[in-house]
């Protein structure tokens, strides 16, 4: 969506304008340029993770302000609702953890030299989901427990398709890790009742590579395509209050998955528009498979 604010740069004679390109960005990719000073970006989601015997449906949204012309300011608020065969889902709508993040541009898009829009973005999870002590309905384990970092790299470059049109690339890799978390009785870690002790996240990398073919100045077609690599989670502790030392040591969750999500974008102005996509998750050792269907409006002031 700021494609027409952060690149100014003159095309080659006979190709389409980047201003006559409107996108609300990919479904899944964040964008590697910066709002202008004093603008506010509003893009919430709307989606449910579709998986055997489940439903995750959920909401998010990203709240950025830029700060200065380089460097964006944002809040990440979540909310779920979990659907879980045999009766154990969510008791009502619940508030997921919550995100906050700075981004600062590096470079910004040059079509005569040819330098892509490059950032640097990091973001601090706060756990303020319920993750543990859960009871009857572990689907209310909407959060981790955790403070989790995620530092991130961020690229946007333009290229120009033989009719002309334009093709927005973004690339995008990300290194996440997350503090341990005491843990109590039924949790989001596969806890029992009567269960005290610790969980730890593992470590998660990832690699984002998105496209976005500019059809007419109102239409696009967005295509993501994600590599993720887990690491092992690990949990500890007693399975009892009777038990005198750790009798519960788990390891486990390491592997790789990937996935690829189509969308159509509709955008009515270079700051309003819609998103429709489908994230499409292939069943794997660490991952089961799940279809995302999602919509987002993007909205920039």
């Amino acid at each position: 969506m700021l494609a027409a604010a952060a690149a100014s740069a003159a095309e080659p004679a006979g190709r389409q304008s980047i201003d006559d390109a409107w996108f609300t960005g990919p479904m899944l990719a964040p964008s590697a340029g910066t709002l202008p000073r004093g603008h506010v970006l509003v893009e919430p989601y709307l989606y449910d993770v579709i998986s055997p015997r489940a439903d995750g449906f959920g909401s998010l949204t990203y709240l950025n302000y830029g700060l200065t012309d380089r460097l964006t300011v944002g809040l990440i608020p979540t909310f779920g609702y979990n659907r879980i065969g045999g009766g154990a889902g969510s008791s009502h709508l619940g508030v997921g953890d919550v995100s906050v993040q700075a981004q600062w541009r590096l470079t910004r898009f040059d079509a005569d030299s040819g330098v892509p829009t490059m950032s640097i973005n990091v973001q601090q999870s706060l756990p303020t989901g319920r993750f543990d002590r859960l009871g009857e309905r572990p689907g209310d384990g909407l959060g981790s427990g955790a403070r989790t970092t995620t530092l991130g790299w961020y690229m946007q470059t333009y290229f120009w398709m033989p009719n002309g049109r334009i093709l927005r690339t973004r690339f995008n890799l990300s290194h996440a890790w997350s503090r341990s978390a005491g843990v109590g009785d039924v949790s989001v870690y596969g806890t029992a009742q009567g269960f005290h002790g610790r969980a730890k996240p593992g470590s998660v990398q990832t690699a984002n590579l998105a496209f976005e073919y500019s059809l007419t100045q109102n239409w696009a077609l967005a295509l993501d395509l994600i590599y993720r690599h887990t690491g092992d989670t690990s949990v500890s502790g007693r399975s009892s209050p009777y038990v005198t030392a750790d009798d519960v040591r788990v390891e486990g969750g390491a592997g790789a998955s990937f996935a690829l999500a189509p969308a159509v974008e509709y955008n009515w102005s270079a700051n309003l528009g819609l998103l429709l996509g489908v994230r499409v998750i292939p069943h794997t050792r660490a991952a089961p498979a799940s279809v995302t269907p999602a919509v987002a409006l993007n909205m920039v002031f």
